[in-house]
């Protein structure tokens, strides 16, 4: 009569069993983070085109692009009227990104074949601009018609001086411009430094100083200029630049501008 195994044996079976297969599980794999995620895959410089009501608020961007991404440096960015920066890129300035303050100048560069695409960013539209204490005692969009005053506007080519001749035109006022400057910056330092004694510029730039003091503008808000960017074809590092670009359209890029000023796209 065989005898039944004790219940000691039986324990003792199922324990080497039991550490038998925890011996022969692999160990989970941790997950790999990927280089997109962390941004350690970029690496190298960015050579940025933007136009220059967008100074204040690319120094922001690029500050915190490149607190995220510090393998990227990006260059001292430059900034001028569209239309000067769209006819550079085209006739071959090595650049990355380029953000313009309109379509029009955008279009330029991508029928030249430079861009493939471009993505809107931001809006802006414009305001009256006087010297502090308005020594000129202009009240609205009108009084830039009065013999005598010296205005100072943005030439016709560049996105703020088309808007600012939308604006006159709609408004029924034919300005006395005592001249016409090459970008948004020009116009708010003639206006800033008292040479003018009233000019046209974006709001984002009339709150980058506190020299100048606004004028309520009537139908400002039906003239607005929207701000495209893209990737340029002949970027050296076309990641970063894609990087560049996605940041500037992202929350954390939106709030920046948003902070200075612009409009959403």
């Amino acid at each position: 009569m065989r005898r039944r195994p004790s219940a000691a044996l039986a324990l003792v079976a199922a324990a080497i069993l039991l550490l038998s297969g925890c011996a022969g599980a692999a160990p989970a794999a941790s997950p790999t983070p990927r280089a997109d995620d962390t941004g350690s895959a970029l690496s190298g410089e960015l050579t940025i085109f933007a136009a220059a009501s967008l100074k204040a608020a690319f120094g922001d961007l690029s500050a915190a692009f490149e607190a995220q991404h510090p393998g990227v440096t990006i260059r001292p960015i430059s900034y001028d009227g569209s239309s000067t920066l769209a006819t550079q890129i085209i006739e071959g300035a090595p650049a990355d990104v380029f953000a313009s303050a309109d379509q029009k100048n955008m279009t330029k560069v991508l029928d030249a074949g430079v861009a493939s695409s471009a993505e809107p960013f931001a809006t802006n539209v414009l305001t009256l601009v006087v010297p502090k204490g308005n020594p000129g005692r202009i009240t609205g969009l009108a009084d830039l018609a009065t013999p005598g005053l010296t205005v100072a506007l943005c030439a016709a080519e560049v996105p703020c001086g088309a808007a600012s001749a939308t604006l006159l035109q709609n408004a029924g006022v034919t300005a006395s411009v005592d001249s016409y400057e090459q970008n948004v910056t020009a116009v708010l330092t003639k206006v800033a430094t008292g040479e003018a004694d009233a000019g046209l510029v974006y709001v984002t730039d009339a709150r980058t100083t506190t020299d100048v003091e606004t004028v309520a503008t009537a139908g400002a808000d039906a003239v607005v200029n929207t701000y495209p960017i893209a990737v340029l074809a002949g970027a050296a590092d076309p990641a970063a630049a894609r990087a560049f670009v996605d940041f500037v359209l992202s929350d954390d890029g939106q709030r920046l501008l948003s902070a200075r000023g612009f409009g959403g796209p």
